[in-house]
């Protein structure tokens, strides 16, 4: 089965993309790291990429679509994937529809208030990068890490100005792809304003395995 997680920043896209991965052994893969993958193993494109963000600017759509068409053909895609971040605006989307056409759109409610909760209390690992929330998943000791010991801190993107601009940002950009795919009638709503473990079952029963 192949997905798109669909939704704002803070809406528990990333959590469940690491359970469903793990369950359905399907890659998660997320724009991120399809970069810093084609960057350090200086591919063609990884050479442009990184020449453009050494630079300062802003990777096109179409070489970021270019990168996710090979990155789809890779062996451990075969069985399905999860794609995380991608895509971000319609012209994206209608590149994505081109390359593939057999994708299920999962789209993540939460309202804002949530959000800005979950950001702002999000810590994360300086060193094994795990995260936590000291509202909602604290870690055993504040501001150590329950898996190595390191040091926990906040992200300079989860302070509040930072998300008030990344909302606007998805709003503007994003959140028109879900109209997009409904239209396609490949969109699937799912609420996960609740704990990941009931949003994990909600998706199972949405998506069983054969």
């Amino acid at each position: 089965m192949n997905f798109i997680f669909l939704g704002p920043p803070g809406a528990g896209k990333g959590t469940l993309a690491g359970q469903v991965a793990e369950e359905y052994k399907i890659p998660h893969i997320s724009t991120g790291d399809i970069f810093r993958a084609a960057i350090k193993n200086q591919t063609p494109l990884g050479v442009k990429v990184k020449a453009i963000i050494d630079a300062g600017g802003l990777v096109s759509d179409d070489i970021t679509c270019e990168l996710v068409e090979d990155r789809l053909k890779a062996d451990d895609c075969k069985n399905g994937f999860i794609l995380d971040g991608f895509p971000r605006t319609i012209p994206q989307a209608e590149a994505l529809e081109k390359i593939r056409t057999d994708i299920q759109v999962v789209n993540f409610g939460v309202n804002n208030d949530l959000i800005v909760a979950r950001l702002s209390n999000r810590r994360v690992c300086k060193s094994c990068g795990a995260n936590y929330n000291v509202k909602f998943l604290p870690p055993k000791v504040s501001g150590i890490c329950d898996k190595c010991g390191g040091e926990l801190f906040t992200r300079d993107d989860d302070k509040l100005e930072s998300i008030t601009n990344r909302l606007e940002v998805y709003r503007k950009q994003t959140e028109p792809l879900i109209d997009f795919y409904r239209n396609l009638n490949k969109i699937t709503d799912i609420d996960s304003a609740r704990d990941s473990s009931l949003v994990l079952q909600d998706f199972k029963k949405l998506f069983p395995l054969a």
